[in-house]
């Protein structure tokens, strides 16, 4: 009956726009999780809200009280190394827009192709971090590196619009920065050496996408032109360049904004003295263009739609649309990624 009461509480989410997260990586064992189980809100706050405790820390705590243990005691039994401010990294995974658009105006088969393409292309993505990227840093001020050998744990979940409204497939990875090293010992991964890779598992992402989706739909793919004076993305071959456009309303919004975040930017002054350079350097372009996205983000107040309601709400079309095979070898450096910290909230005091 469980079972059932669970499947039935997942359709429901589901149909509200709202999946249920899954758990990823090779680490999840050790926690008593398995691949693919549904994230329990318990579980989320424990290990990402808690500063870093166990997934099951309330029961591990209620057994060491069962047991007498002091509060203090059974508290720290559930504690993951020592405890951190910065719990987890957010990872956001969307298809390049023409892919992007292929989900959302496709027929049924079009559209669970491209989403097992994204999802295999997360779990590929993950196991690269674990393989070739994440290290446990231990000993005094850190510096002692290892790989986790037990691998890493993540919370998947599924989204299937932006917050202006637009149909946009995309996965939140949230990944717990607590790894386990040989003798057994909790440490934190490295969060700079996440940043450092950003690009890179976005390209990596990127390319397992349309490949797999060209190879299963008979498509191709074709370079075009963002940014002029700038390595060309590559797309499917044969959309419009208007409906790609039409894609980027968010990108176009935040593009319109740091002309004027600029100008402040360069005649700020102090104590009657320019405050800055008059010339806004690379990396002050991209603080700018940051403090732009926050600025013109729309807040998530309206709840998010199921993915038919997402894709239009219409009947699927016949078939799926099809365009010229132009080109061949998908690759592109599209930033499908990105990367936040998740901080801890308010810390629990015990006695």
């Amino acid at each position: 009956m469980a079972a059932v009461r669970r499947a039935r509480r997942c359709e429901a989410q589901e149909q509200a726009g709202v999946p249920a997260g899954r758990w990823m990586g090779r680490g999840l064992a050790v926690l008593g999780l398995t691949p693919g189980e549904e994230v329990t809100e318990s579980q989320l706050r424990n290990l990402f809200g808690e500063r870093g405790r166990h997934s099951h820390a309330d029961r591990i705590e209620a057994d060491r009280l069962a047991k007498g243990d002091s509060p203090k005691k059974a508290f720290k039994a559930g504690v993951l190394g020592r405890r951190v401010t910065v719990t987890g990294v957010d990872f956001v995974f969307r298809p390049q827009p023409t892919i992007c658009l292929l989900w959302a105006l496709g027929d049924e088969e079009t559209r669970r192709v491209i989403e097992a393409s994204h999802e295999r292309a997360i779990e590929r993505v993950l196991e690269w971090i674990e393989d070739e990227v994440a290290v446990i840093r231990y000993g005094k001020d850190g510096i002692y590196r290892v790989r986790p050998p037990g691998g890493l744990v993540a919370a998947r979940f599924r989204h299937y619009e932006a917050r202006p409204g637009m149909p946009l497939l995309h996965d939140h990875l949230l990944l717990s920065v607590k790894g386990q090293c040989l003798d057994g010992k909790w440490g934190s991964i490295h969060t700079l050496a996440l940043h450092e890779n950003t690009v890179a598992a976005s390209a990596l992402y990127n390319e397992l996408v349309a490949s797999e989706v060209c190879e299963a739909l008979g498509l191709a793919t074709e370079p075009r032109i963002v940014t002029p004076g700038r390595r060309p993305v590559m797309e499917i071959a044969g959309v419009p360049h208007e409906l790609i456009r039409w894609t980027a309303r968010r990108s176009d919004q935040i593009a319109a904004c740091p002309a004027e975040l600029e100008h402040e930017y360069v005649t700020a002054v102090d104590d009657g003295e320019l405050k800055f350079l008059p010339v806004v350097s690379e990396r002050a372009r991209a603080k700018l263009n940051q403090v732009a996205a926050r600025k013109t983000a729309r807040p998530s107040r309206r709840p998010g739609r199921s993915r038919s309601c997402a894709r239009g709400g219409r009947p699927a079309r016949s078939s799926p649309p099809r365009w010229p095979s132009t080109s061949s070898t998908p690759s592109s450096s599209t930033p499908a990624l990105r990367l936040r910290l998740r901080r801890s909230g308010p810390d629990r005091r015990r006695g």
